[in-house]
């Protein structure tokens, strides 16, 4: 590599950007197929609505949970090196989806991928950031962006023509080839960099601990019968409280670095802005869990009609994200947030009336164009006010913290929204139970998302975006950082670092 970096416009730098592309965009293609196929391979292994919500949750949950530790990793042992294995494992783990005789070895396959993407994730755009020369890193990061939304789009049309072509186990083999590609371009043309400075023992106590929070605070709200699903979640709690109490010990100073530093919160404005994060992205999990289903199950649509459903979010979302992070630095964030939000909320009230005999252009379109627009006027003025309100130095961290905020969100509200609204056992196999379900669970959501506009307009300022600018090219790479949207958003990491 150059001693100023790899040029964008250089062979390596096109195969550099090929393999950040293709490698984050493996993993964001699944999390949107998938959906698609949850009808299908539910019918196939006779899974019940509770094994639906864990093919979902298991990936999410690991994900989640060890995201912070995998960037953490490949700044210590190497960027490319990490991302390779996080590649491999990913395609490990998706042949074992592939071939799952049951839902119970799909679920654990599922857990398993969200490792390799844990690994993979957050390589992707630190890749980027430490090879290219410092002056076409903004160009690049815009490039990996943009490609990714488009497979981002393209995932749920994939996954439909999968699912009625070929059958659902399609959906995770499809993994196999990519990701071969990704592994043989990373090796032969990527460079190695790694974080020369790193220092301290990994934490990774504290990534057990969040994991594992999570999975008993999951598994509560998921399983209904018996003592143990109550038991899980108190321990879920406790343990969560034992993750809080480590991060806020190693905080302050130890040979193993926080995975979260508690200097992050000393914001009061960041920590509001990563509340809001937690309830719309709950509210954004419930739809993107629900809508394709209920597309299926009850208006009757084929797999491809039913995965294409969200593409007008997909499409607002690309055009005009940056036109609303341009606003936001004019006007502030409070106002485009707040309003992009309450538009989220009315496209979950019309989506309410989907059910059977529902038409895309009269009950789908509006709803859905509805909230991508709201999702288009929210996530860019969300993802700098996270920026804006660290402390600069803990910029990555503070990106990091969002995304797995995100995660954590969606992944509660797809364990908890289900079985409040009587969606369990096999609903999805029948359209009234489901509809019924359905239709209050958008209410829910609606809500929600009314709430989090009112956090916004309550405890975000409107000057909080100005602030000195960051160095340019850590600024572009932490704007593209926003939280992962499961439907399809553009981004799907960022480099995550576990200390200050």
């Amino acid at each position: 590599m150059d001693k100023g970096g790899i040029r964008m416009n250089s062979p390596r730098g096109r195969w550099v950007l090929l393999t950040t592309v293709l490698g984050s965009g493996m993993a964001m293609l699944d999390s949107t197929v998938v959906n698609v196929a949850l009808p299908a391979l539910g019918r196939d292994l006779g899974a019940s609505m509770s094994g639906l919500q864990w093919t979902v949750n298991a990936y999410t949950l690991t994900l989640a949970g060890l995201i912070l530790l995998g960037g953490s990793l490949g700044d210590r042992y190497g960027r490319r090196k990490i991302f390779v294995i996080g590649v491999v494992w990913f395609a490990l783990a998706s042949a074992l989806c592939g071939i799952a005789p049951n839902i119970e070895t799909l679920v654990l396959a599922r857990a398993l991928q969200g490792i390799g993407g844990a690994l993979l994730t957050p390589g992707s755009l630190a890749i980027i950031q430490s090879s290219f020369a410092r002056d076409d890193r903004p160009r690049a990061v815009g490039a990996w962006s943009g490609l990714g939304g488009v497979a981002g789009a393209v995932g749920p049309l994939l996954g439909g023509w999968l699912v009625e072509t070929a059958g659902w186990r399609w959906v995770f083999l499809i993994n196999l080839p990519l990701a071969a590609l990704v592994v043989l371009v990373a090796v032969r043309h990527v460079p190695e960099t790694r974080d020369e400075t790193a220092t301290g023992r990994f934490d990774v106590l504290g990534a057990a601990l969040a994991a594992l929070a999570l999975a008993g605070l999951t598994y509560g709200l998921i399983e209904r019968d018996g003592a143990v699903p109550p038991l899980a979640a108190a321990a879920g709690v406790a343990l969560g409280v034992a993750f809080v109490l480590v991060e806020l010990r190693r905080s302050h100073g130890g040979t193993v670095s926080a995975l979260v530093p508690v200097r992050v919160f000393a914001d009061r404005e960041f920590t509001a802005i990563n509340i809001v994060t937690l309830i719309m992205y709950a509210a954004l999990g419930v739809v993107t869990f629900l809508l394709i289903v209920e597309l299926q199950v009850a208006a009757g649509f084929s797999p491809v009609a039913a995965g294409t459903s969200m593409l007008p979010v997909m499409v607002l979302m690309l055009l005009l994200s940056p036109r609303a992070g341009e606003l936001a630095k004019r006007i502030g964030p409070r106002l485009p947030m707040t309003v992009g939000i309450l538009l989220c909320a009315a496209g979950l009230l019309l989506m309410s009336r989907v059910g059977p005999g529902a038409t895309y252009v009269r009950d789908v379109l509006p709803a859905v164009a509805l909230f991508g627009l709201g999702l288009a006027s929210a996530v860019a003025p969300l993802t700098a006010t996270v920026l804006a309100t660290a402390d600069e130095r803990y910029a990555g961290v503070a990106s990091g913290v969002n995304n797995a905020v995100a995660r954590t969100g969606g992944l509660l509200a797809v364990a908890a929204i289900p079985p409040l609204v009587g969606l369990t056992g096999a609903a999805y196999t029948s359209a009234t139970a489901f509809t019924s379900g359905f239709h209050t669970a958008m209410l829910v959501s609606s809500a929600m998302m009314v709430l989090a506009a009112l956090l916004t307009f309550v405890t975000i300022r409107s000057n909080v975006l100005r602030a000195p600018e960051r160095e340019p090219e850590r600024k572009a790479a932490c704007d593209l950082c926003a939280p992962p949207l499961e439907s399809g958003h553009p981004v799907d990491g960022s480099r995550q670092r576990t200390g200050g």
